[in-house]
C-alpha cells in the first residue's frame, strides 16, 4: 500500500500537496522579536494584521510577501534552517521525519481539529493592527 502523500519526503510534494500539509495553527505568523545585543528571540501573541483569526488563515496570501516582506515562505529548501518555526509545525515534523499528530487535519479529516486540540492562536492571538510597534514587548508570550 502506498504511504499517504504527506508522508512522503518534502521535497517530492507538488503545489497543491505542500499547501495542505500547513496545519492552519498560524503560529509561523505570530510576530517576533529579537534583541539586537543577544540574539535571543521572543514570541508575542500579536499575529499580523492579514491573518483572519477565525480561520487562522491569511487573508492575502497571494499577495502576502509584496505586503510584508518580512513574510518568510516555507519551502523544502528553506525549512530546515527556520528554527523559530513551532515544534508542532507540518512542515518542521515532516523536515525531520517525524510524524503528523493526530490532530492535524490531514489525519483527522477535519480542518477544525486543530482549533478543537488547542494548536491554533485562535483563541489567543491578537492582530498587530491596533498595536503600536513600540508596545509589541509587552505582549511577549515566551
Amino acid at each position: 500500500m502506498d504511504k499517504p502523500f504527506w508522508e512522503q519526503p518534502l521535497e517530492s510534494l507538488n503545489s497543491e500537496q505542500w499547501e495542505q500539509l500547513c496545519d492552519g495553527c498560524a503560529r509561523c505568523c505570530l510576530i517576533k522579536l529579537e534583541d539586537e545585543e543577544t540574539g535571543e528571540r521572543f514570541t508575542t501573541c500579536v499575529v499580523c494584521r492579514y491573518l483572519d483569526l477565525e480561520t487562522c488563515r491569511c487573508t492575502e496570501y497571494a499577495r502576502r510577501a509584496e505586503l510584508v516582506p518580512s513574510c518568510v515562505q516555507v519551502t523544502a529548501e528553506n525549512v530546515r534552517q527556520l528554527d523559530w518555526m513551532p515544534s508542532s509545525c507540518a512542515y518542521r515534523l515532516r523536515a525531520e521525519n517525524r510524524p503528523l499528530p493526530e490532530w492535524h487535519p490531514l489525519v483527522s479529516g477535519t480542518p477544525d481539529s486543530v482549533h478543537e486540540a488547542g494548536i491554533s492562536v485562535r483563541h489567543f492571538a491578537i492582530s498587530e493592527a491596533g498595536i503600536d510597534d513600540d508596545e509589541l514587548e509587552e505582549y511577549i508570550i515566551d
